[in-house]
């Protein structure tokens, strides 16, 4: 009998707060270097920065995208910047590398960081290894998520088919352009959701371990 995932062929992760957990504190010290960023490049103070900061996200689906529109911001000053971090508050997990290995078909990281950072988190996770690809903010040419083309894009360059793509993401937002095209979507709910929500009736699993989950979709999919 099949599985519910057995036809699955691609397998489809976002970085930040999904391969590594949200109480990581890794995130917050990007969004910090984000406001520090703004209060240097317009002289205005912490509060308004932050302001600016909000505002593009939910209006750009990052901030570097109104950064660039408005600002004429340089993508990769502004993300050398900003991912100036410090990894060592994530632990290695090379045991998620391993489950991710044994997913059948290829596996894929989705970001709307750049490549450069995302390599060195990957690296300090111990999951350089378990991916087949990645897809960064310059490979979508600065059109991220949530935006609908950003999807379409990480499809045809891969050759993957959305029927058989699986996603994960920390943000239910990000979710809803995939389940759109057809992906089975997951989500983790960790608390780090930083949109508004607009329903869950676009994710087909919600869970906040994924080490654990990916353990029950081998024990379906794998042979016995």
């Amino acid at each position: 009998m099949a599985t519910p995932l057995a036809h699955i062929d691609a397998w489809i992760f976002d970085l930040d707060n999904t391969l590594y957990p949200a109480h990581s504190s890794l995130f917050p010290q990007i969004d910090a270097r984000m406001g520090l960023y703004i209060q240097r490049l317009l002289n205005v103070d912490p509060q308004e920065a932050h302001r600016i900061q909000k505002g593009l996200f939910h209006s750009h689906g990052m901030t570097l995208p109104g950064l660039m529109v408005l600002y004429n911001v340089d993508p990769h000053e502004f993300l050398a910047h900003v991912h100036d971090v410090d990894l060592e508050v994530i632990r290695p997990h090379p045991e998620l590398g391993d489950l991710i290995s044994r997913l059948p078909g290829k596996k894929y990281v989705f970001t709307n960081a750049d490549a450069a950072y995302a390599e060195r988190v990957l690296e300090r996770l111990g999951l350089t290894h378990a991916f087949d690809a990645l897809h960064d903010i310059h490979a979508l040419s600065y059109v991220p998520k949530p935006q609908p083309p950003a999807y379409l894009h990480l499809c045809e360059v891969h050759g993957i088919t959305p029927t058989r793509a699986l996603f994960v993401e920390d943000m239910a937002r990000n979710l809803a352009p995939a389940k759109a095209i057809g992906m089975t979507t997951v989500w983790i709910d960790n608390g780090s959701e930083q949109g508004p929500e607009s329903g869950l009736d676009h994710i087909d699993y919600r869970i906040n371990d994924l080490a654990a989950f990916l353990g029950q979709v081998l024990a379906e999919v794998e042979p016995t």
